[in-house]
């Protein structure tokens, strides 16, 4: 506990530091001969919402772990309770491939060497703005160590568990979203698919049958590589693509291929001589696509996320089949 909050009350120090010594002194008049004049309208690109973050722990989390040094058993509860709050990181990891695009550009301009000797910063700022990151991950880190050395079925452990699978799944969706904004060509708003909740790469068979007769494609029995993103209200497929660079600086880009919405969508879990692939059908089998998972871990993941769409799809139709059949009945009786 004592840990968690030291390395708590350091990690707010230096957000602060960074928040002062960095981006406030981007509004310094002595220090606007050092700075790029095209820097001066990309805070925001460069720091992401780091201030939201900054706000978030100093005025509230830090308050609320202090409060559990005596009565550790209270800490799992706290990460609950504020469950919604860390969601601040989706925002600041899915700005960071912009901010370390801009850093690159800029990181030798004297404007960033002045600010780094005055705060006597051993590490550059992008060490710095690398910490929200690293933090996320450390929380998961000491949730298991208290785990740990709790006894089971002390008072408390329940929500160490529930607070420890709450933030590994932040942490999935931050790599989910982060892969998200690399897609390229998709025609319209992806926040129009609601939020993506799976992402991966599979070997995927596609046949098509139009019409009377079935057409299969070409290359039916050599499968195509594609990076699938599930999202509340739509299937993606994407090829994926090398961006040039060189060693850290390559990321992948996702070229879209095809999109299937989630309410015209069915799945048949097996497929026969192969545990890990499965099919995606649409419309009423008009096109099929056996997909082929990494692993049957990988596969039985997925499935278990389209089947809760698929019936929560479900229960949303027949709700509204319900409302359509209320208003009737009710236009009924007025007509009477």
């Amino acid at each position: 506990m004592r840990e968690l909050i030291e390395t708590e009350r350091v990690y707010v120090e230096e957000l602060l530091s960074v928040l002062l010594g960095y981006r406030g002194e981007m509004e310094n008049p002595a220090l606007a001969g050092l700075l790029p004049p095209i820097l001066r309208s990309k805070r925001n690109v460069l720091f992401g919402n780091m201030p939201e973050i900054y706000n978030f722990h100093s005025r509230v989390f830090l308050h609320d772990l202090e409060g559990c040094l005596e009565t550790p058993e209270g800490v799992g509860a706290c990460f609950l309770e504020r469950k919604e709050n860390f969601k601040v990181y989706e925002c600041y990891c899915q700005n960071k491939p912009r901010s370390e695009s801009l850093w690159r550009q800029y990181s030798d301009c004297d404007f960033f060497q002045e600010c780094q000797k005055k705060l006597e910063h051993k590490l550059g700022l992008d060490s710095y703005l690398l910490k929200p990151v690293q933090r996320l991950t450390k929380y998961q880190l000491l949730l298991k160590e208290l785990l740990k050395y709790s006894a089971g079925g002390c008072e408390g452990t329940s929500e160490l568990q529930a607070a420890l699978a709450a933030m590994l799944h932040l942490l999935k969706s931050v790599n989910d979203s982060m892969h998200q904004i690399a897609i390229t060509g998709y025609q319209g708003e992806l926040c129009d698919l609601g939020r993506v909740l799976m992402q991966g790469s599979f070997s995927v068979w596609i046949s098509h049958k139009k019409g009377p007769t079935r057409m299969k494609e070409l290359a039916r029995f050599k499968p195509t590589q594609r990076h699938l993103f599930l999202y509340e209200r739509a299937l993606l497929f994407c090829k994926c693509r090398e961006e040039h660079g060189e060693g850290a600086d390559k990321t992948p880009s996702y070229s879209f291929k095809h999109c299937l919405k989630m309410s015209a969508v069915g799945i048949t879990e097996n497929v026969k001589g192969d545990v890990k692939k499965f099919e995606i059908w649409y419309s009423g089998r008009e096109e099929v696509y056996a997909v082929q998972a990494p692993t049957v871990e990988v596969k039985t993941a997925w499935l278990g996320e389209l089947r809760r769409i698929l019936t929560s799809q479900q229960k949303l139709l027949k709700g509204l089949d319900v409302t359509h059949i209320a208003l009737q009945s009710a236009l009924l009786k007025e007509l009477v």
